[in-house]
């Protein structure tokens, strides 16, 4: 980079504004790298419920699908380096998307009272939403960096009893309730927030538009809360009843895998 541009990027930070007084485009650079990287975790999140959520089926088919991840079908046995580099794409981008989210959050009492007194005078429902989601980003910073670091450092032990152990028996439960909560309203929102801001869905009608995606965000949110108590009722079920033999892992009825 050379040293005019360094200057013009310097001045640009500073005003906001380009050295040819034109708006400085980096906000909405950021801004599209925001929804982007939301778009792609909130996407992730849903095809990883319906992973995890395979044990409601039974065992045999949750090793399975887990077996197709690992590349079963490629490597005798499954490799645990696909599960390994997706673990730590998404947790890269997971990363990235809360860099960019800190842009937003009140970092001082001063914007906290400002936000305070805005929803409290103006009373709309859009800006209640962004506050529980920001609470929501808050808590995932957190929760999700812990479970995915999890997952990292044991991307090879992943199967009915490899998990339903971690989860009982390792007392991940606790983490993962309050986990599953904040994913879900956290996702939800983002998603309903997206469809506004870009004029997806739009009918031309604003009002009835938020309307219907409301509603689909709702529909949206209690489905996979449901779906997601539910597979961690059924993991914990498992945990119980294998801790005696905790540490053993589960094999297909077929006798293929060793997970």
């Amino acid at each position: 980079m050379s040293k005019t541009n360094i200057n013009e990027n310097i001045v640009e930070s500073l005003i906001g504004t380009t050295i040819e007084k034109k708006k400085s485009r980096i906000p909405a650079r950021l801004d599209f790298l925001q929804s982007a990287t939301g778009l792609f975790l909130a996407v992730f999140m849903i095809f990883h419920m319906l992973f995890v959520s395979s044990i409601l089926i039974s065992k045999d088919f949750m090793l399975s699908v887990t077996k197709a991840f690992e590349l079963s079908f490629l490597f005798e046995g499954g490799s645990t380096i696909p599960v390994f580099i997706a673990i730590s794409v998404v947790f890269a981008v997971f990363i990235f998307h809360a860099f960019l989210a800190l842009r937003k959050f009140p970092i001082n009492y001063r914007q906290f009272l400002r936000l305070k007194t805005h929803s409290n005078l103006m009373k709309h429902s859009d800006t209640n939403l962004w506050i529980v989601q920001i609470t929501t980003g808050f808590a995932l910073f957190f929760l999700g960096s812990i479970h995915l670091y999890t997952m990292l450092t044991n991307s090879g032990n992943i199967g009915p009893y490899a998990s339903a152990d971690r989860v009982y028996s390792d007392y991940m439960w606790m983490l993962y309730i309050l986990l599953l909560i904040a994913v879900e309203f956290h996702g939800a929102i983002g998603l309903y927030r997206l469809s506004v801001k870009w004029g997806w869905f739009d009918s031309g009608d604003a009002k009835e538009s938020r309307r219907r995606l409301k509603r689909v965000k709702m529909i949206m949110t209690v489905v996979m809360l449901l779906l997601g108590a539910m597979t961690l009722i059924a993991y914990m079920k498992i945990g119980y009843e294998h801790q005696a033999n905790y540490g053993e892992r589960y094999t297909l009825s077929s006798n293929i895998g060793d997970k």
